[in-house]
């Protein structure tokens, strides 16, 4: 197994891209500290791992100490720690009309200042086990739809985080850190968030070609497979490296008029 024997805090695992990396971790071997808002739905993925396999941390990750405390119940449960993966985000339509600075710090302490406190927590640990670090980002983080603005924002200012400590900590710490970006993912939110917007309960059956080339879009667990790779130690020396997990290239992508009921999101 690949991750056999390792341990790994999965933020925003309780549902989406989060789950399925936690669930394909431990199938790999790992030991997974599991994150997130949702008790109920973090209970569920704690019953399918087992106690032996997961602990389950529920708590907002941009609260202050929230990372100095999610660090802390891997070391009590599992004596050490081997990666991190920032996964848990807020996905939030916006523009400049409708970004205030208030909105647009809580997106931000969400989406870029989380992941970097947490990172700073888990270091110490890290570098003992000459660990690693996977952000989840997303496509949005080169330019954005216009209605992502704070978000895509967030997301690239993540990106930045990665290329500057995927370079420092690997060459004074030992910790690599690298990030996937996905585009388009079929989350159990996405689903529901597009029903709310009126579209059919099958809505990602029939997606116009401009958005999925190959007839449908990413799934959770498609995500999980690729993050396995960096959180292995087969990936080696590698890091610093922005990865996009996406059917076609999204700068310059111009999708028809005729399309624009349909908006792309990356959800966790």
């Amino acid at each position: 197994m690949r991750l056999e024997n390792k341990v790994i805090i999965v933020t925003g695992s309780t549902t989406g891209i989060g789950k399925a990396i936690a669930l394909r971790c431990a199938q790999e071997g790992a030991r997974i500290v599991l994150h997130g808002l949702e008790e109920e739905w973090g209970l569920e993925v704690l019953d399918i791992l087992g106690p032996e396999k997961a602990v389950l941390h529920i708590e907002d990750i941009s609260a202050e100490g929230a990372a100095e405390r999610l660090v802390t119940v891997a070391i009590t449960k599992f004596g050490q720690l081997d990666a991190v993966v920032n996964n848990a985000a807020l996905v939030a339509s916006s523009n400049i009309q409708t970004t205030d600075t208030k909105y647009f710090e809580r997106i931000l302490a969400i989406n870029t200042i989380a992941p970097f406190n947490l990172i700073k927590s888990a270091l110490p640990y890290l570098e003992m086990q000459h660990g690693a670090v996977l952000n989840i980002g997303s496509v949005n983080a080169y330019s954005g739809e216009p209605n992502l603005l704070a978000y895509s924002v967030s997301k690239g200012a993540l990106m930045t985080l990665t290329r500057n400590l995927g370079d420092t900590l690997f060459r004074e710490n030992g910790v690599r850190v690298n990030q996937i970006n996905p585009g388009w993912v079929l989350t159990e939110t996405e689903i529901r968030r597009k029903k709310e917007h009126g579209l059919a309960d099958d809505w990602y059956a029939e997606l116009p070609s401009v958005y999925a080339p190959a007839g449908r879009i990413l799934k959770p667990a498609e995500i999980a497979a690729a993050a396995v790779y960096w959180l292995a130690d087969e990936s080696g020396p590698v890091s610093g490296q922005v990865v996009d997990l996406e059917q076609y290239p999204f700068i310059g992508r111009n999708p028809p008029k005729d399309s624009s009921t349909i908006q792309t999101k990356n959800n966790q």
